[in-house]
């Protein structure tokens, strides 16, 4: 299967590719795709959970067992499920973000689209995003999937990436270019 952008060179892309295809043979994708945004999530949203990931003291069956219990929890589909005992048993949780970002990226290439982060100092309205949405799509002749968020650190404006292509228009470089062209 041709993955765009070399996504399975690395460990974490070939982790994604393997469950890619296992999805795809099972028509699953959807649910694991979801599973796995769910996943996501849950170990952005908690410091204890990104923790125990990274854990090295943590045993297999330690992990195997927080995995168990976490996917009853945000009940997750079983390929999901085996995914994370393979995870847990090969010693592999800490890159399950990277894991769920690839398998994201894949699953939107196999669908024609692009994912892309938009990022602004305060949270954008619907038809802000939707606009950007159009925006990008006439820029890039494909379906863009956004994902939204907030960093007051760039004081307005906005920072869009789009794979490895970052669109930087945030004050806070334009203020750090006027500054570097100032020092001479």
């Amino acid at each position: 299967m041709e993955n765009s952008g070399g996504i399975t060179a690395s460990l974490q892309g070939r982790y994604a590719s393997a469950l890619y295809e296992l999805a795809a043979e099972n028509k699953a994708v959807a649910a694991v795709e979801s599973d796995l945004a769910a996943l996501g999530q849950a170990v952005a949203a908690s410091t204890d959970l990104a923790a125990l990931i990274r854990n090295p003291r943590l045993t297999r069956d330690g992990a195997q067992a927080a995995m168990t219990n976490l996917g009853a929890h945000l009940k997750l589909s079983p390929l999901t499920m085996q995914f994370l005992g393979v995870l847990a048993h090969n010693r592999r949780l800490a890159a399950l973000p990277q894991m769920v970002t690839a398998f994201a990226g894949i699953a939107a290439a196999s669908r024609g689209e692009l994912n892309a982060t938009v990022t602004s100092a305060h949270p954008l309205s619907t038809d802000q995003i939707s606009a950007i949405a159009a925006k990008l799509k006439a820029r890039e002749g494909k379906d863009v999937k956004l994902t939204a968020t907030v960093d007051p650190e760039i004081l307005g404006g906005l920072v869009v990436r789009i794979g490895s292509t970052q669109i930087d228009s945030s004050i806070r470089t334009r203020l750090n270019t006027l500054a570097n062209a100032m020092k001479g």
